[in-house]
């Protein structure tokens, strides 16, 4: 039986529950993606990095829980930057993802905001292309002396087509 998902703001309690998620998320959820060195290079074992709170300070974010536990967040810049967006993988496929980005789209978009963009992962990039998002660039980031595969994607607010390149 599945558990109502409530959405909810983030807060700085948050944090830890919101790493771990992010960990399960990259080492499960992108296992088919990600070879086990990319993934340790992504986010590594051990404890929560003393700066992941600092993650989220000054951005819009929000959680998605189901009773007691997180079952997804999302957290994006007032420049519309989408910097993190992760469920967990027990939750996949119930429409969190969607839900939590929706959401954020919506609180963007009353900023006045034209234009969203981030980072997708191989396993985000589908995600987002049908939010209608556009794929600007396949790109190779390093973390850890590791190439990441990554996608610079962007999305133009208000039916308008992002040009390449911008």
């Amino acid at each position: 039986m599945r558990r109502p998902i409530r959405l909810r703001r983030f807060r700085a309690g948050d944090a830890p529950a919101c790493h771990a998620l992010c960990r399960r998320a990259v080492h499960i959820g992108a296992a088919a993606a990600y070879t086990p060195e990319e993934r340790a290079a992504w986010v590594p074992p051990g404890p929560m990095p003393e700066g992941w709170p600092d993650r989220f300070r000054g951005q819009l974010a929000w959680v998605a829980q189901a009773g007691r536990r997180l079952a997804g967040f999302i957290a994006a810049g007032r420049d519309g930057h989408i910097d993190l967006l992760y469920t967990d993988p027990d939750f996949t496929r119930q429409g969190i993802a969607r839900r939590l980005y929706a959401r954020a789209e919506a609180e963007l978009a009353g900023l006045g905001l034209s234009l969203l963009t981030t980072e997708a992962s191989l396993v985000a990039q589908p995600f987002f292309a049908a939010q209608g998002w556009q794929t600007e660039a396949r790109q190779s980031v390093i973390r850890r002396g590791v190439a990441l595969t990554n996608f610079r994607m962007a999305k133009r607010l208000g039916g308008c087509p992002v040009t390449p390149g911008r």
